[in-house]
C-alpha cells in the first residue's frame, strides 16, 4: 500500500507541479501588481469589516473558516516532515510559495465570488461554479467536483486525524494494546478516534453557520496561543537565533537534502499548508456576504501571510532553534540520515519533532501543548473538508440529484476520520498529498485558463482600487459594465438594487 501511494505521488508531485505552482504566483503576482503588498494595509482593514447575512457569513468568519482549512496538521508535523526530507532550506521555500502564493489565493477566491450562486438559501462557490461559468467546460468542472470530493471527503481528513491520534498518544502514552477487527490499536488512540468522530458528527449536522461559529471562536484562539508559545521557546533561544536564519538562508540554495530537496518539500509543504492554488479557499471565499468579490479575495491573500509566516514560521523555529530534528538522506540514497538530533524512530510525517523541541524548552507542556494545539488545528480543518465536500455535492445535484448524497458524505467522512487516525502517518500523508496535488493541477490551470479568456479577477481587482481611490461610502459590482459574464449572482443583486431605489 505505501508503495502504490509513494509511487502515484512520484507523477503528481513531479518538479512539473512544483514549478507550475511557483510560475502562477510569479504570474499572478506581476499580472496583479504584487497585490499582496500594495493593499496589505487594506487586507487587515477589510479583516473585521463586513457583517454576515441570513444567506452568508461575515467576512471574519469566511476568513475563520478558511483559516481552518489552512492552519491544520501541516503547519505542525507538514513543517515538520519538509525539515525532515528536505531540510532547513525548506523553510525559506516555504515562505517563497506564501509570498507568491498570496496572489494566487486573490484570484482564485475572488473567482470564487464572482461566480458564487445563491443555493438552498445559502451562498455556495467554488472552483468547479468558475470553471464552467468562466471557462464554460461543465465536463471540467464536474472533473474537479468529483476530485474534491474524494480528496476533502475521505483523503484529506485521514491525514488530519491521524495526527490528532499520534499528538495524544505521545502525549499521554499509548496505554494497553487491544485486538479489533482492523488490527492491534492502543486504547488511547481508540478512545481519541471515538471522541473525534463524535463531536464532528455533532457540528456537521449542524450545517455552514455552526461550523462558521465554532472555528470562529476556536481557530483565532489557538493560532494566537501557539504563536505566543513558539515566541517564548525563541526567547528563551534568543541567542541561536541569528544562526537558524542564517542556516534556512544558507541551506535554501544549498540543500544538505541534496539538490531539489528542499524546494520540492518546501512547495508541497507549503501548498499543502496554507492551500494557495489547491482550490480550497474559494469555497469559504464564496460563502461570505461582501460587497465587492474582491474584499474576500484581499482577505483570503492575508489569510496565507497568517498560515505560512506566522505559524509555519513558529514550528519551524521552535525545531531549529531546540535542534529536535532529523533529515533524511535524500531519495534514491541509501537510507539513513544526514543529520540526527533524535532516535532514528521519530517520524517527521508526525508531530514528534514540534512536541520534542518544546519539551526541550518547557520539560512537562510540550507534548500536551502540542497535542492540544494540533487536536483544535486538525479537528477545524476537518470541519473545512466537509463543508467543501458539500459544497462539491451541491454543485452536482443541480444537474443529478441522489437521494441522502449529504447524509451519505457525513457517514462516508465519519468513517474515514476514524481510520485515517489509526493508520501509520506515513500511508495517511500519502494519500493526502495525492488529493491536493491532483486538485492543485486542476484549479491551477483553470484560474490560469480563466484569466487569458477574461481577467474576471483582474477586471475586480481594478474596479475595486476605482472606488477605494474615490473614497465611496458603499462599494458596488456591476459585471455587465467591467465585460464579465455568467456572474449571474451580482446580476441580480444589481437588478434587486436599482428597483430598491426607483
Amino acid at each position: 500500500m505505501q508503495e502504490l501511494v509513494n509511487n502515484i505521488n512520484s507523477y503528481i508531485w513531479s518538479d512539473s507541479l512544483i514549478y507550475f505552482a511557483l510560475g502562477a504566483g510569479l504570474f499572478f503576482s506581476f499580472k496583479t501588481r504584487f497585490v499582496q503588498i500594495r493593499l496589505f494595509r487594506e487586507m487587515t482593514r477589510l479583516l473585521v469589516s463586513g457583517k454576515s447575512s441570513k444567506k452568508g457569513i461575515s467576512t471574519f468568519q469566511a476568513l475563520s473558516v478558511s483559516l481552518s482549512g489552512r492552519v491544520g496538521t501541516g503547519n505542525i508535523a507538514g513543517v515538520a516532515a519538509a525539515i525532515g526530507f528536505g531540510g532547513p532550506g525548506a523553510v525559506f521555500w516555504m515562505w517563497v510559495v506564501a509570498f507568491l502564493g498570496a496572489s494566487t489565493a486573490y484570484v482564485e477566491s475572488t473567482l470564487g465570488q464572482i461566480y458564487k450562486e445563491d443555493s438552498d438559501g445559502q451562498y455556495r462557490g467554488g472552483p468547479a461554479y468558475y470553471i464552467e461559468k468562466a471557462m464554460g467546460q461543465k465536463w471540467y468542472a464536474w472533473i474537479f467536483a468529483f476530485a474534491t470530493i474524494i480528496a476533502t471527503g475521505i483523503l484529506l481528513p485521514g491525514v488530519q486525524a491521524n495526527s490528532i491520534g499520534n499528538a495524544v498518544e505521545l502525549a499521554l502514552g499509548g496505554g494497553e494494546i487491544i485486538q479489533t477487527v482492523v488490527g492491534p490499536l492502543s486504547t488511547t488512540k481508540l478512545a481519541t478516534s471515538i471522541g473525534v468522530v463524535i463531536l464532528l458528527g455533532f457540528i456537521i449536522f449542524g450545517g455552514v453557520k455552526r461550523i462558521a461559529k465554532f472555528t470562529q471562536v476556536v481557530v483565532p484562539f489557538m493560532a494566537f496561543a501557539y504563536i505566543i508559545t513558539a515566541l517564548a521557546v525563541i526567547g528563551l533561544n534568543i541567542s541561536r537565533l541569528p544562526e537558524i536564519i542564517n542556516l534556512i538562508l544558507t541551506d535554501a540554495f544549498t540543500p544538505m537534502a541534496g539538490v531539489g530537496a528542499a524546494v520540492g518539500w518546501g512547495v508541497k509543504r507549503g501548498i499543502y499548508s496554507n492551500e494557495a492554488g489547491q482550490g480550497t479557499g474559494p469555497h469559504a471565499a464564496a460563502a461570505a456576504e461582501v460587497e465587492h468579490p474582491a474584499q474576500q479575495g484581499l482577505v483570503q491573500a492575508f489569510s496565507v501571510y497568517i498560515d505560512t509566516l506566522f505559524v509555519c514560521s513558529a514550528t519551524a523555529f521552535m525545531i531549529l532553534i531546540t535542534g529536535a530534528y532529523n533529515v533524511h538522506k535524500n531519495e534514491g540514497t541509501s537510507p539513513g540520515f544526514i543529520i540526527q538530533n533524535l532516535s532514528s524512530s521519530a517520524d517527521a510525517n508526525s508531530p514528534a519533532f514540534t512536541q520534542y523541541a518544546l519539551e526541550t524548552t518547557l520539560p512537562g507542556m510540550g507534548s500536551p501543548f502540542i497535542a492540544i494545539a494540533l487536536f483544535f488545528f486538525a479537528f477545524t480543518t476537518i470541519l473545512a473538508y466537509y463543508y467543501i465536500a458539500e459544497t462539491n455535492i451541491a454543485f452536482i445535484r443541480r444537474s443529478f440529484k441522489m437521494p441522502g448524497d449529504m447524509f451519505l458524505l457525513k457517514i462516508v467522512m465519519l468513517a474515514a476520520v476514524f481510520y485515517g487516525s489509526i493508520k501509520t502517518a506515513s500511508i495517511a500523508w500519502g494519500l493526502g498529498d495525492i488529493g491536493v496535488g491532483v486538485m492543485a493541477w486542476l484549479n491551477i490551470f483553470s484560474i490560469l485558463i480563466i484569466f487569458f479568456m477574461a481577467k474576471p479577477a483582474i477586471k475586480a481587482l481594478q474596479d475595486y482600487e476605482s472606488q477605494k481611490n474615490r473614497k465611496v461610502k458603499k462599494y458596488s459590482f456591476n459585471p455587465i459594465l467591467l465585460g464579465i459574464k455568467n456572474a449571474h449572482f451580482w446580476e441580480d443583486r444589481l437588478k434587486n438594487n436599482q428597483k430598491d431605489t426607483m
